[in-house]
């Protein structure tokens, strides 16, 4: 755990209805749901705000790349999203593979029983459990924080 920086980071799952919301303990041992918010104009502000609430270190957006590599509108559109969260956070942003964090959260969804259907409020948020968790196991398995860091956009402004 030598390369683990220490700090409470927020995964996010961006859909086009909802955007699930996840975060880890400082030392990065367990990801835990904490809400799905609805993706309007206030979305992006309510991140910030949970952000600001955990103090968190930095904010895991997924990246949703097609299961051939290749970027899609999906991709796009997280990407955007994480740049919006980046300038109202005012915290570090990256962008991370979440290619299979979707099918992934149903699949334990549907083997703990439960529907589709009656899994639908809470699967953005167990997606956003899966993509943080494995990035946190990356980190601290490499000593490198994975995924893509936004470029600062506060410099630039």
């Amino acid at each position: 755990m030598s390369g683990f920086r220490r700090g409470v980071r927020l995964g996010v799952d961006v859909g086009k209805a909802r955007v699930g919301v996840a975060r880890c303990d400082p030392d990065g041992m367990l990801a835990v749901p904490v809400e799905t918010v609805p993706r309007t104009d206030a979305a992006s502000a309510r991140i910030a705000a949970l952000a600001s609430e955990y103090d968190a270190l930095e904010i895991l957006v997924g990246l949703p790349i097609g299961l051939s590599g290749h970027e899609t509108a999906s991709t796009a559109d997280a990407r955007d999203f994480g740049r919006e969260i980046q300038q109202v956070a005012g915290r570090p942003v990256r962008l991370v593979d979440e290619r299979l964090s979707t099918v992934s959260a149903h699949a334990a969804l549907r083997s703990s029983g439960r529907s589709q259907r009656s899994s639908r409020s809470i699967v953005d948020q167990v997606a956003a459990v899966v993509l943080l968790q494995q990035a946190i196991d990356v980190e601290k398995s490499t000593g490198t924080p994975t995924g893509e860091l936004l470029p600062d956009t506060q410099e630039s402004a």
